[in-house]
């Protein structure tokens, strides 16, 4: 039986092509770069005071003249919608746990290893330069790498490099998430309120509960996650965003019916649907459009609440709120004393703890293992595409930038680790890419048995 799908002009010129854009997975670090570019490019042009003061704007919420919350954009930008993005992240982490690469120890024992040995080392070598002073907050800046960006540049290698490479970039980046939200979590915080942080705690643990009893709504665990949890940690001096990984971690990861289950169920309200007279007109009858919302409902409780909220937001992640914090942390004014603050011991310490640290780190670690025998690469990956993963680990972009915003309050420091990240991303990006493209697997020439004769 023969069936026509009505593609409109708006679906053929404007939906299909944007959705082929953000299928794509090259397009989440394609638009981050684009987005920081923006931001060079606008803090470098006439309009530079406009660009800066813009992020300045106040935004408040209270009532009765009294301001709850009064933050400019910028603090709402890292600190509200940064939330966001962390609870993706620990969407994502749970997902791994549960299922993923993270659910096989010994799969993930390597990748793991290296990710933690790429953030001891870059956190040692920035101490190295920085050892005193407010500028030795600064430590957890070379830390972290940037997932997307670091992925993205992988990725744009296409079959020239193995999947089990992009598996080990892809875990790797995981441990370093944990890694990062941990640091975060200890050491940059406030002054604490207890008194914020238990009503914080109280939330959470009602969440917890909530799950446990089988509450499966995804509004509800936005109100009490944001309304509640979020709101109560920022008052805290806890970090924010710690509180975007916490709601995710209680979000439930099981499915209400199973395959078999939804399979047989699907099959009748498709006999239902095919034995239901039809009206003739656009239109779908009464009894047609109950079948519909069974069957949509019936695919609801076959996934589960985690995955739909974490294949939901990653498009707003990807797409609004990383390119909206590039707009608003990447711009940095290029000056006369641009070349001194590049020399300044913050911008080599960041720089040579990105590029060297994560170098030694990850490829150090790694050897070690393989050395001692207590771990084996995955299949596929020999030890060049290990040196590649050592020099793109250095993109360190979107966390990096999003940790100097909390270790320093003397914008000329934070300026300082802008430089030094933009730097050392840029380098270990373009040189971890050229090493993987030419070190590609050679071609292998089969010889065709009419061809000898």
């Amino acid at each position: 039986m023969k069936y026509r799908l009505k593609i409109t002009p708006i679906d053929k010129w404007v939906i299909n092509p944007v959705n082929r854009f953000i299928g794509k997975s090259t397009t989440g670090g394609i638009v981050l770069f684009l987005a920081a570019v923006v931001a060079l490019i606008l803090a470098n042009s006439p309009w530079k005071e406009g660009y800066h003061h813009f992020w300045e704007h106040k935004f408040s919420l209270g009532f009765d003249g009294k301001y709850l919350l009064d933050q400019d954009l910028h603090h709402w930008i890292n600190d509200g919608l940064m939330a966001i993005f962390f609870f993706v992240v620990g969407l994502e982490l749970k997902r791994e746990i549960i299922g993923g690469e993270l659910s096989d120890p010994k799969k993930a024992f390597l990748p793991v290893a290296a990710g933690f040995g790429g953030m001891i080392f870059p956190a040692l070598i920035y101490l190295l330069f920085n050892s005193t002073g407010e500028a030795q907050n600064g430590w957890g800046i070379p830390m972290a790498t940037d997932i997307a960006f670091a992925l993205g540049v992988l990725f744009l290698l296409g079959d020239k490099v193995p999947t089990s490479l992009k598996l080990f970039l892809t875990v790797l980046a995981i441990a370093d998430d944990i890694g990062a939200v941990l640091v975060i979590a200890f050491f940059y915080t406030s002054d604490i309120s207890f008194t914020s942080l238990i009503i914080g705690t109280a939330f959470l643990l009602l969440l917890i509960i909530s799950n446990l009893v089988g509450v499966r709504n995804s509004i509800y665990y936005g109100i009490l996650g944001i309304g509640g949890l979020w709101m109560a940690f920022l008052l805290s001096g806890v970090h924010a965003t710690i509180a975007g990984v916490l709601a995710a971690f209680t979000i439930p990861a099981n499915v209400k019916i199973d395959e078999i289950g939804f399979s047989e169920k699907m099959k009748m309200y498709l006999e239902k649907f095919k034995k239901a007279d039809p009206n003739g007109v656009p239109t779908v009858t009464p009894e047609q459009l109950h079948i519909l919302e069974d069957m949509r409902t019936l695919s609801k409780q076959a996934m589960t609440p985690l995955q739909r909220l974490e294949h939901g937001l990653h498009p707003v992640v990807t797409f609004i709120i990383m390119p909206i914090f590039a707009l608003a942390n990447a711009g940095v004014t290029l000056s006369s004393e641009t070349a001194t603050t590049t020399s300044s011991y913050v911008a080599i310490g960041v720089i040579f703890g990105l590029l060297i640290g994560k170098f030694i780190g990850i490829v150090g670690v790694t050897s070690l293992f393989l050395k001692l025998k207590l771990a084996s690469l995955p299949e596929g990956m020999n030890f060049k595409h290990l040196i590649g993963v050592g020099l793109l680990a250095s993109i360190g972009f979107t966390m990096s930038l999003f940790v100097s915003n909390l270790a320093f309050d003397n914008n000329e420091l934070i300026q300082q680790a802008k430089i030094g990240i933009l730097i050392a991303s840029l380098t270990g990006g373009t040189i971890g890419f050229i090493f993987l493209y030419y070190n590609k697997p050679k071609a292998t020439i089969i010889i065709k048995e009419r061809d000898i004769h």
